[in-house]
Formats: structure tokens, sequence, C-alpha cells
């Protein structure tokens, strides 16, 4: 990606080297079982699940200790807030169309672990979004994690992370990040982890329109950037995820998509960048 001159985003909160000790409540280590459980499964933890460690059942102290991000961490925390200003760029635009106001997120960057408004987290979790507090977190140690333990690489991947999470803040302000959480919270297991993959594969599609819109707007992307990103989207898959974890799939455990579905709709964005081809909610679950 270009991405030279370009502006940093002021929606930030650069907690890296600060500590979150637990006081009570839910102990890290659990908090850490979900998160990494979740990570496996997609790369953004069910914002459903950390809903249930409130922050008032934990209390804790943030302490500074003696933290020198590297040469590289640093550039790919600029590269992030470059990316979280180009999405405020877009999304206005988009939201202006639609006669509405778009109101930014905060990224909150961390290291090792954190306390959101929607609970505890640790590095593990990978990057996610919470409603509470509106708010997408991510350590920028997951980048290393994608090369070495996904194979997936490139400024455009990284890219495509954070937009899918900013996806779930557009859901957020639409009012359909809200809604699906209060059925799935009133329905099966299997019918609640179908309503996820909806949620994950309409976040996918969202951040495929900011890639559309992005480059029409800055000419950013270069030779490979798409492909960067449609690799992605295949490792990140459910059915990827499982067989390399367990050497077998679990469909009805499926809570983000397969890697064709989320590669399709991922492209579908990219393609179109009309937010009104992405109903992943009225087909047929079988037709995602």
């Amino acid at each position: 990606m270009k991405l030279t001159g370009r502006r940093e985003s002021s929606n930030v909160d650069d907690r890296r080297g600060k500590s979150t000790a637990t006081k009570a409540g839910l102990s890290l280590g659990g908090i850490a079982v979900v998160a990494l459980m979740a990570w496996l499964t997609g790369g953004s933890p069910l914002e459903a699940v950390l809903q249930e460690v409130t922050s008032a059942s934990m209390q804790t102290t943030q302490t500074t200790e003696g933290y020198t991000p590297t040469a590289q961490e640093e550039e790919l925390a600029t590269f992030s807030k470059q990316i979280l200003a180009s999405t405020e760029d877009v999304w206005t635009e988009q939201f202006k169309k639609m006669g509405k106001t778009y109101q930014p997120p905060t990224l909150v960057l961390f290291s090792g672990s954190v306390q959101s408004g929607c609970g505890g987290a640790t590095a593990s979790s990978g990057p996610f979004y919470c409603s509470a507090d509106q708010s997408v977190y991510i350590d920028l140690s997951f980048f290393s994690s994608m090369k070495q333990q996904l194979g997936a690489d490139g400024d455009f991947a990284y890219a495509y992370v954070i937009a899918h999470e900013v996806g779930h803040h557009v859901q957020y302000l639409l009012g359909t990040l809200d809604q699906a959480h209060n059925k799935m919270s009133r329905v099966s297991e299997k019918e609640s982890n179908q309503i996820s993959v909806r949620l994950e594969l309409q976040a996918d599609f969202y951040a495929g329109v900011w890639g559309y819109h992005e480059n029409n707007k800055y000419k950013s992307l270069e030779d490979g950037d798409i492909e960067e990103a449609l690799n992605t989207a295949m490792v990140i898959g459910d059915d990827y995820l499982q067989k390399q974890a367990y050497g077998r799939t679990m469909p009805e455990s499926f809570n983000h998509g397969t890697s064709e579905q989320r590669n399709r709709w991922l492209k579908k964005g990219l393609t179109t960048g009309n937010i009104n081809n992405g109903d992943t909610f009225s087909p047929n679950y079988s037709n995602l």
C-alpha cells in the first residue's frame, strides 16, 4: 500500500507499556482461554462472550513499565493510525450518503493485556471490537503471529484485519450488532453460532467496501495487495483453522465462517463498494 504522507488518526489510545493486574473476579488466565479459543476460530473474540466479564466484576490497576517499542512496532503503530484515518474518511462519506453521521471508534493499542469496556483480554485474543466503549483493541504483535503461525503477511492483509474490526463498529452504529447479540442470547448454541457467522461475514464485506473506496480515493493499492487480504481471509476461516488444530472440522461450532465464505464476502465488498450488497442476514444460512 502507498501511504506516504497520509494523515494519522487522532482517535488513538496508546496503552502500550501498561499492565493490567487483576484484583478480583475472573482471572486473566480464565479470560485468556476464552480469548485464545476465539482467536483460533477467526481472529476477533465474540463480544457477546467478552461482555459477560464486565468492568464491575474486575478491579484493575495499570502501571507504566520500562517499555520501549521496537522500530518495527512503531512502524506498525503509524500504519495502524493511517488505516484508521482512512476508515474514518471512507465511512464518513458512506454514512453521509445514507443521511447519517459517522462517529469513529477509538483505536486502543496495548501490549500483553488490557481492560476494555467489555472485560479483560490478553494479546492471545488478537484484535477485537467492544461496543461498550466503541473501541477497537489490538496488540501489534498479532501481525507477527499472523505471519509466523498462519503465513498471512503484507500491509493490506494487516489493513484488512483493522478494517474488519471497524466493520463491527459500523454494524454497531447501524444497530445490526445489538440486534444480533440480543437474538443470540435467546436461541440455541447452534443458532447463535450461525448468527455470529452472519456478523463476521458482513464485517468482512464492510472491510472490502472500505478497501474499494480507499483505493478509489487514494489509488493506494499495489500489485499483490488484494491477494494478501484474500489469502488472509482464507487462512482465518473456521474450517481451515479447525483442520490445522484438530485435523477435522466441526461445522456446528463455526462462528466466523468458512475460508470460502470469508474470502467471497471480502471480495464482494472489494469489487462492488456498495454497502447495500452486504446483507448477510436475509439469505438462507446454507447459501451464505
